[in-house]
């Protein structure tokens, strides 16, 4: 990880969870992280237990499906850092309805985040790094072990279908990338079920998260940002394409 001591790594859905965890792998690890979310007082909190280590973690509010904040957001980076040279999407949400009784609105709002704010972060990070002429960059997209396999749960199925979108991105980016010859890396990571809020936020049911997390020794935050580290560690001529992470026993 020396390379990347010193450069610019964006983190989104960065106040809690797996974003936070990511978070705090970068700053320990000597980069100059920015985080992004909506939520600004935990990403605040998490600056201030960062103070002592030798990175640096700059918090950013932001709707990343809004596209006119996200390109500002990006125009703050330039004008505070020059440039993002690791970007990392942790952002994503889903909602505890199945194909047959969701609504269009709650499809959208997974769409909007899973797919069209990974996308335009992407598209913005890719071209901060060309502009820079930084031919060492590193996408890295947090997808799901349910845009690999569709679970039986129902209430899983359109969120399924937004991660297997976020799996045919990574090969196209990295098909785009390559085409150009680019050297800049492209990773998918697609855990299984962490244990963070999402669930909770999903289902809004915390008693069902505490007996789903209590049944079994299931992945935490720290297990997905160790991957990223993983990641970036490789040398410059390796491509990690795809890290699928799963529980070793109970549900996957």
């Amino acid at each position: 990880m020396e390379r990347w001591c010193g450069r610019v790594a964006l983190v989104t859905g960065a106040s809690g969870g797996i974003g936070a965890a990511i978070c705090k792998a970068l700053v320990v690890a000597g980069l100059k992280v920015v985080g992004v979310d909506r939520d600004l007082d935990h990403m605040l909190t998490l600056t201030k237990d960062l103070a002592n280590e030798s990175g640096m973690l700059t918090p950013i509010k932001c709707d990343l499906t809004e596209e006119d904040e996200v390109l500002s957001m990006f125009a703050t980076i330039k004008e505070k850092y020059g440039g993002v040279d690791v970007c990392v999407n942790s952002a994503g949400m889903s909602r505890n309805s199945s194909l047959l009784d969701g609504t269009p609105e709650e499809w959208r709002e997974m769409l909007n985040l899973n797919v069209v704010a990974l996308c335009l972060c992407t598209r913005e990070a890719v071209a901060s790094m060309r502009e820079r002429e930084v031919d060492d960059g590193h996408v890295i997209q947090i997808s799901s072990y349910a845009g690999y396999l569709v679970h039986p749960n129902a209430a899983l199925h359109f969120y399924s279908a937004t991660k297997f979108a976020v799996t045919a991105l990574i090969e196209g980016l990295r098909q785009e990338l390559a085409s150009s010859k680019s050297h800049i890396r492209v990773t998918g990571i697609m855990p299984g079920i962490v244990e963070t809020d999402f669930t909770v936020k999903m289902t809004q049911d915390p008693e069902y998260c505490k007996r789903l997390y209590a049944s079994f020794k299931c992945l935490q935050a720290e297990d997905i940002a160790a991957s990223v580290i993983h990641a970036l560690s490789a040398p410059p001529h390796v491509q990690v394409d795809k890290i699928i992470i799963r529980a070793t026993e109970g549900v996957r």
